[in-house]
Order: structure tokens, then C-alpha cells, then sequence
């Protein structure tokens, strides 16, 4: 080979192990995002939180349920006026983890909304009731 091929060959293969680590750096910090390590609140502790061993299509036990009903009922005491979207990004989990505890705090009074769908803002309604 000759010097050119050389020297090109060595320059290649050090880009090659650069955009590597740069890869590999990206996925490191993609999972510890999705593992809450990225700096905001998560609720992968509380059952019925993301994170938990519980199978696809297995329900949530209903002490997971008031878990998750009590810490959004304490977010949306604390910050009033969020939409859904504003508070599954500072909790970390989804719509969907949401949407019957939210049905029960209304249903209970404890939670009260304005607007409609997407535009749907929250706001602590009278005292949460302690179950006993």
C-alpha cells in the first residue's frame, strides 16, 4: 500500500471509532432518560408508576391506582393549571397511565378541569378524602 492509502485508511478508522462512541454515548443517554435518570421527577417507585414488572394487559392493583391518583392530586395541588401533557413530562409517565385515576378524582370531586381534549387544564378541587 501506499503512504496516501495508508494514512487515509488510519484517518477512516479513527472517524469510524469517533462516530462510534458518539453512538454509543447518544443510546447511553437515551436510556437513562427513559430510566428517569434525565433530571425529572419519576414515579418508577410508585406502583402504577412506568417502570414497574407488571405485564402487558395486566391491570393495576387499586393501592397502585391511589398511588398514582394521590401524586397527581399533589402535583396539580402544587402546580395548578397544567394540561396533561405539561404534567406526564415533569412526572414521567403517560396519558394513559393517567386517564382513570384522573376519571376517579373527578368523579370524587378532588380534582376539577376547564377546556376540552387537548386544551384540558387541571386544578385541586375540594380536599382529597383519605380512604379508612
Amino acid at each position: 500500500m501506499s503512504d496516501f492509502q495508508t494514512e487515509m485508511n488510519r484517518v477512516v478508522a479513527g472517524f469510524v471509532a469517533q462516530i462510534t462512541e458518539l453512538a454509543r454515548a447518544a443510546a447511553r443517554d437515551m436510556i437513562d432518560e427513559a430510566l428517569g435518570k434525565g433530571g425529572k421527577v419519576s414515579l418508577a417507585g410508585f406502583p402504577g408508576g412506568r417502570g414497574r414488572g407488571r405485564g402487558r394487559g395486566a391491570k393495576r392493583t387499586s393501592d397502585e391506582l391511589d398511588n398514582l391518583a394521590d401524586s397527581f392530586h399533589a402535583f396539580v395541588a402544587k402546580h395548578p393549571g397544567l394540561r396533561i401533557e405539561q404534567i406526564n413530562k415533569q412526572l414521567g409517565t403517560s396519558t394513559k397511565d393517567l386517564a382513570l385515576p384522573i376519571r376517579k378524582l373527578i368523579a370524587e370531586g378532588a380534582l376539577k378541569t376547564k377546556g376540552e381534549k387537548r386544551s384540558t387544564t387541571y386544578f385541586a378541587g375540594e380536599s382529597k378524602k383519605k380512604k379508612g
